[in-house]
């Protein structure tokens, strides 16, 4: 008796970690914590004049801190699932009736 392999579950689990929108997530999360923390402390009277009264730092900051949320949070909403074993549909040993 041969077992074939569709008789076996397909085991899959997710990226979790490994997922590239966790890596994009964390490095403008970081950036963006850097950039609020800049412009809470160290702005001047004159980085302000010179900015129209806008604290670029402290407005960037909020922006790329909400963008690394966003990334965070679609990333736990549609994880992507990776199959524990690669798909051989493509090579002649995985085709039945190749026999």
């Amino acid at each position: 008796m041969s077992s074939n392999k569709s008789d076996a579950p397909e085991r899959a689990h997710k990226a979790g970690a490994f997922d590239i929108r966790n890596f994009i997530a964390m490095l403008i999360g970081i950036y963006g914590i850097i950039l609020i923390i800049v412009g809470l402390v160290a702005t001047s009277d004159l980085d302000l004049k010179r900015a129209d009264n806008l604290n670029i730092n402290l407005i960037a900051g909020i922006g790329m801190a909400l963008v690394a949320a966003f990334f965070v949070i679609w990333a736990r909403l549609r994880p992507v699932v990776v199959p524990d074993e690669p798909d051989d549909a493509g090579s002649p040993q995985a085709s039945p009736d190749s026999h």
